[in-house]
């Protein structure tokens, strides 16, 4: 990472304290599109316990909020997979194939 990428995760770890967070720099797969003039295109994958409790619009409303500087220079496009603690679990734990179902 770096430049952009690394305020964004400097400002997201500050803000949420993630138990896992990735920002992927995507921009290069929208050069000469129109809008990668106006900044760049990224993916944030992050995991924090703040999400719980809440629907994935507010809790992409709250990414939002705390990125907004950012979003006003920098930033074009902004890919958000927000989930809790539990969830990252049970992703895991069913796509590994490691959870049971009780009979």
């Amino acid at each position: 990472m770096h430049g952009l990428s690394d305020l964004i995760y400097q400002t997201l770890t500050e803000s949420f304290s993630p138990t896992a967070l990735t920002i992927e720099d995507e921009s290069h797969l929208h050069a000469g599109h129109a809008g990668a003039k106006e900044g760049g295109h990224y993916r944030v994958k992050i995991t924090a316990q703040q999400f719980e409790g809440l629907n994935r619009i507010e809790r992409h409303r709250l990414i939002y909020s705390t990125l907004h500087p950012y979003l006003q220079n920098g930033i074009h496009a902004l890919a958000i997979h927000a989930i809790t603690p539990g969830e990252a679990v049970y992703i895991y734990n069913t796509t590994s194939g490691l959870l049971k179902q009780a009979v």
